[in-house]
């Protein structure tokens, strides 16, 4: 019997528990300094999933690959899809991002 970490989905951003891969990595990099953590942002729509700047989260990017942790419950925002709560994770989140496969080239999802 396989066990299915914590997730959350919206819309095209899905975060996993990273305990499931292990932690945010040190030498990961915090990119949202100044301003909103926006962890998706649809080049057609120009719509974008965030949290707001005044949450006291911290998105980090390692390698290409992104984590996010909060640090009290987070209101995850679209503008086409209902309001999502991050709660808190010991370990964080690990960013997951959904890709097409086209042959010899596969690449994310765009919005």
């Amino acid at each position: 019997m396989s066990k299915v970490p914590y997730c959350v989905r919206q819309g095209d951003v899905l975060l996993v528990d990273a305990a499931y891969r292990g932690s945010v990595p040190k030498e990961a990099k915090r990119i949202n300094e100044h301003g909103d953590a926006i962890l998706a942002h649809g080049e057609v729509t120009g719509h974008a999933h965030r949290i707001k700047a005044d949450v006291p989260v911290d998105y980090f990017d390692a390698q290409a690959e992104r984590y996010l942790t909060a640090v009290c419950e987070a209101p995850l925002t679209h503008e086409e899809h209902g309001t999502i709560p991050i709660l808190p994770r010991k370990n964080g989140y690990q960013q997951a991002f959904q890709v097409e496969d086209f042959g010899v080239e596969v690449r994310r999802v765009q919005d």
